[in-house]
């Protein structure tokens, strides 16, 4: 089975921390997002993936290569203007040769991936569009399906009176190679908006597969930083992290004046100095130093960086080799 991850652009949504790193590369519990990502279809019996990339591909390309120490084959198909979701497919349409996954890039889930492709071939549908249910589904594309589990309509952004349901299209599908045809070479094209609802429109066969397992749309600061946390919580199955757990890595040094609560991890080169406070959630990176006297509090720390003495963070995110001064001060802040 094939799968294509839409990589795309750079991710604006989670600017600053992608001006230099990208939103695919950006660290998980220390490790690349897209890391997951590949593990993650791997255990589905996803054996070829193929990264739809656009902005800095470099930055991928160079950390992977072909990937075979994670048990896949990587294929990179690199545009050279943004395509649309649509569009980026078409471009890898080459590699595909049969029934495929899509999945954005900045999709983390635990959705049962073999169970959804099982039910996609039951249906004899065309595409089945993952859903899951939000709380607040006037923020996103809502899906209806009938008792067959059929999509009816698909209404984007719906005013509160408007709700008729709260599952949302949940950026995951399965696609057979015909619909391919559907999208015009070389032209800007989505899914979500040309796509689906022209096929619809043909009474084509479109099928939603509702889960309620664990999903995040990683793409904002924000979900950023709630992902760690709840991978640090064990909200995940594919993380063996539980909310008691402090990891400390290889070479690293907590002074025994230290405080830490769970949970947290700490990579490995890191100083934790004397009175240090260090609330979790928190995730540190490889190289950091943590002067006397600071207190972190449910905040990231990348690689190499520098925390001065009494500085108080809380709620941040804090990109590789920053360096933050003598007790300062930040609350909800992401400084790259």
């Amino acid at each position: 089975m094939k799968a294509v991850i839409l990589v795309g652009g750079e991710g604006t949504r989670l600017r600053p921390l992608t001006y230099s790193t990208v939103k695919a590369m950006v660290p998980v519990l220390n490790k690349p997002f897209i890391d997951y990502v590949f593990r993650y279809l791997s255990n589905h019996d996803v054996n070829e993936i193929i990264l739809a990339l656009g902005y800095k591909p470099d930055c991928i390309t160079d950390y992977f290569g072909d990937a075979n120490q994670l048990g896949v084959r990587l294929v990179y198909s690199v545009e050279t203007d943004p395509m649309g979701t649509a569009g980026a497919v078409k471009n890898a349409e080459p590699h595909i040769d049969d029934t495929f996954f899509v999945m954005n890039g900045d999709i983390f889930t635990d959705l049962n991936l073999t169970d959804m492709l099982r039910f996609h071939k039951n249906k004899g549908a065309k595409v089945t569009i993952a859903l899951t249910p939000v709380e607040d589904p006037t923020r996103f594309g809502v899906v209806e399906t009938d008792n067959q589990k059929r999509v009816k309509r698909f209404v984007e952004k719906p005013k509160r009176e408007q709700v008729t349901s709260n599952m949302i299209n949940a950026g995951v599908y399965i696609i057979e190679r015909e619909i391919l045809n559907r999208i015009p070479k070389g032209k800007r094209f989505m899914f979500e908006h040309d796509v689906f609802p022209s096929l619809l429109a043909d009474r084509g066969p479109v099928f939603g597969y509702a889960t309620e397992d664990y999903w995040i749309d990683m793409g904002t600061p924000e979900k950023y930083l709630q992902l760690n946390r709840d991978l640090l919580c064990g909200k995940s199955t594919q993380v063996a992290f539980k909310a008691g757990d402090i990891c400390v890595g290889k070479r690293s040094s907590v002074n025994p004046q230290a405080k830490l609560t769970a949970p947290i991890l700490v990579d490995s080169d890191c100083i934790v100095g004397k009175g240090v406070q260090v609330k979790g959630p928190v995730i540190i990176g490889a190289g950091c130093k943590i002067n006397n006297g600071a207190t972190i509090e449910n905040s990231i720390l990348w690689q190499d960086v520098t925390i001065g003495e009494q500085a108080v963070l809380k709620d941040c995110i804090i990109a590789s080799n920053s360096y933050i001064e003598n007790n300062a001060c930040i609350e909800c802040a992401t400084i790259a």
